[in-house]
C-alpha cells in the first residue's frame, strides 16, 4: 500500500516526520483528509486547529495542536508548517485548563476581547490533541 511522506515543522523545531496512511487538518476552507495519490493541494491552516496523522501499521495516531500555518500537498508528500503546533503528548492538560479557564473568564468580562478568544481557541485545540474532552 502507498504510503505519504509526513513533516510536520514549526519556526522552533521539526516536530515531527515520517511515513503516514493519512492526514487529516482542518484548513479555512474547512477539514481536508489527504491520503495517497491526492492531488496537489495548499491549504491554510486554522488558528487552534487539531492535525491527526493516521500512521498505520498498528501505530497510535499522532495527533497535535496546530495554530496557523500552511498545508502544502505534491506527489505524495505532505509538509505542514505551523506558525505553533504542539504535540499532544507533549501538552500540560493541568496548564492547559488553566489557560482556558482565563480566557474564558476574560472573554466573559470583556464581550469583544479578541485574544481571549484565540487564547480559548488555542487552550481547547491543545486539550482535544491531549485526548481531552472539551465543551
Amino acid at each position: 500500500m502507498a504510503k505519504l511522506r509526513v513533516g510536520v515543522v514549526s519556526p522552533e523545531r521539526e516536530i515531527w516526520s515520517g511515513e503516514a496512511d493519512m492526514v487529516i487538518a482542518k484548513t479555512v476552507d474547512g477539514e481536508i483528509g489527504i491520503m495517497p495519490r491526492h492531488a496537489p493541494v495548499l491549504g491554510v491552516l486554522v488558528e487552534g486547529g487539531v492535525l491527526t496523522v493516521k500512521r498505520g501499521d498498528g501505530e497510535s495516531d499522532l495527533v497535535a495542536a496546530v495554530h496557523g500555518g500552511f498545508l502544502s500537498v505534491a506527489n505524495d508528500e505532505v509538509s505542514i508548517l505551523a506558525e505553533v503546533a504542539e504535540l499532544g503528548s507533549e501538552v500540560d492538560v493541568s496548564r492547559a485548563r488553566n489557560a482556558l479557564e482565563r480566557a474564558q473568564t476574560s472573554a466573559e468580562g470583556n464581550r469583544e476581547d479578541e485574544d481571549a478568544a484565540a487564547e480559548a481557541k488555542r487552550a481547547r485545540a491543545r486539550l482535544r490533541a491531549a485526548g481531552e474532552e472539551v465543551g
